[in-house]
């Protein structure tokens, strides 16, 4: 196939043309993204003002298509940004009425789309709701964690929560099945101090339950751990025909890991070990075991020795 060869003019002349050309395009295209479009945006709805006195259940998704009229300029950088992740309904209506319209909430709306894009419609246009009598009940927070501790650190005191229980409002039939509320997942690594942290607590998995407040404080105590043994006399129990009995020993070693911050004030007061006689007089035992019955909450057993002690009853 031969070469086609160009004149000096006529490359120019070609040149010209793609310019004439590009800019033909170009004016085209300006003139086309400034004309006015609609297009549909699904976004998740979001309840607010929600009746005091009554529970209610929607009786659709909870998202909804926005038909938006915009230009052709705003419709390109909207696919790319998406619409609102979420708008507010007003639910202040449901005092009277069993139903939502969006017509009604249309300026609302509009407004929290925030730009010069306008909303024509919301499909579905109506909300309806299922209607119960509505109750409040206080539960406890139930803390949910995977708490992972430095070498020789763990919990020095009880784990403080603030509020440690809210209040649950919803219809009678859930709120029976609901005897605490739990939160998120608290997960924090290598801890090795005291610290305070605010948690969310789990969504409610039923539409018409709701709780107030939505999150909590968590006030975690924590210290390095060291150990620590005590002498603790041994208590006989269950000896209903008081026989005259003799241990062989009478107080044993508790071994335990306790707080530095505490180390001082635990002692064997705070720690009471028991054996029974039921051992004896119904299985035949010829030891007892040890059994430690109290314990402080956060200290960590490590041993009891002896586990076993010889005795003697006296007829």
């Amino acid at each position: 196939m031969p070469f086609i060869r160009l004149t000096q003019v006529e490359r120019r002349r070609a040149l010209t043309l793609l310019a004439c050309l590009f800019l033909a395009i170009a004016a085209w295209l300006f003139m086309a993204l400034n004309n006015k479009y609609n297009y549909i945006a699904k976004t998740v709805i979001v309840f607010k003002n929600n009746p005091t006195k009554r529970a209610f259940y929607p009786l659709q998704s909870d998202t909804v298509d926005l038909e938006v009229e915009g230009t052709g300029w705003q419709l390109l950088f909207a696919r790319l940004r998406i619409s609102p992740p979420s708008i507010s309904v007003n639910l202040s209506q449901l005092n009277t009425k069993d139903f939502i319209v969006f017509s009604d909430q249309l300026y609302q709306v509009n407004k929290q789309v925030g730009s010069a894009q306008k909303v024509i419609s919301v499909k579905p246009d109506t909300l309806y709701f299922d209607f119960t009598k509505r109750v409040v009940k206080n539960v406890d927070v139930r803390l949910v964690s995977k708490l992972e501790f430095a070498k020789q650190y763990g919990l020095a005191k009880e784990t403080i929560l603030s509020p440690k229980k809210i209040k649950v409002a919803g219809p009678m039939e859930e709120l029976s099945k609901i005897e605490f509320w739990p939160t998120d997942t608290l997960k924090i690594s290598n801890l090795q101090s005291s610290s305070t942290v605010r948690i969310g607590l789990q969504h409610s998995i039923h539409k018409n339950v709701s709780i107030y407040p939505s999150s909590t404080e968590v006030k975690l105590s924590v210290d390095e751990f060291t150990e620590k043994t005590v002498e603790v006399p041994l208590k006989i129990v269950n000896n209903t025909n008081y026989n005259s009995i003799k241990l062989y020993p009478k107080k044993i070693k508790v071994t335990f890991l306790v707080a530095l911050g505490s180390y001082a004030e635990v002692n064997a007061n705070f720690i009471t070990a028991t054996v029974d006689v039921e051992e004896w007089k119904n299985l035949g035992h010829k030891q007892f075991a040890v059994k430690i019955t109290e314990f402080p909450d956060y200290c960590k057993l490590v041993s009891v020795i002896p586990s076993k002690v010889d005795f003697v009853v006296e007829k």
